[in-house]
């Protein structure tokens, strides 16, 4: 089971970071600067491809239900695989951002967090305190209930 859980951790890790690489083409490609607000972004993101941004958002999400129906063994465990998954990659996008462009400059930064159904604008702490809490929640789920 342990060995699940890590694996499922370091798909979480690989898919935030494939996410990552993506924001900082399209950064790149709409020539906007890569240590501006998210919300800028946003509002200078050309609207024809926003439906684009919102399929690929909407993909990610049916990758962690599907991964999570194949892996889980029952559905609470397919929901304990979607959560743990989902805060990994979570978590691991601001910091493969942070890595690749040194963005977001605090947590203090305010982001589009997701566009479904509309979007959702929060500072930078909030996802990352939210997702380190899911993680600790399900470890000591995992280790000590379980």
């Amino acid at each position: 089971m342990l060995l699940k859980y890590i694996l499922l951790a370091v798909f979480g890790i690989a898919m935030a970071h494939l996410e990552g690489v993506v924001v900082v083409y399209l950064r790149k490609a709409l020539d906007f600067n890569e240590n501006g607000s998210n919300i800028n972004f946003l509002q200078k993101f050309p609207k024809k491809y926003l439906f684009i941004e919102r399929t690929r958002e909407a993909a990610t999400i049916i990758m962690l239900v599907v991964l999570a129906v194949l892996v889980g063994n029952g559905l609470f465990d397919m929901i304990i695989v979607f959560l743990w998954t989902f805060a990994f990659w979570d978590l691991f996008y601001y910091v493969s951002l942070y890595v690749l462009i040194k963005w977001p400059n605090n947590l203090k930064t305010i982001d589009v967090l997701f566009l479904i159904p509309k979007p959702w604008i929060a500072p930078v702490w909030f996802p990352i305190c939210i997702s380190s809490i899911t993680i600790l929640c399900i470890f000591i789920y995992l280790v000590f209930l379980s």
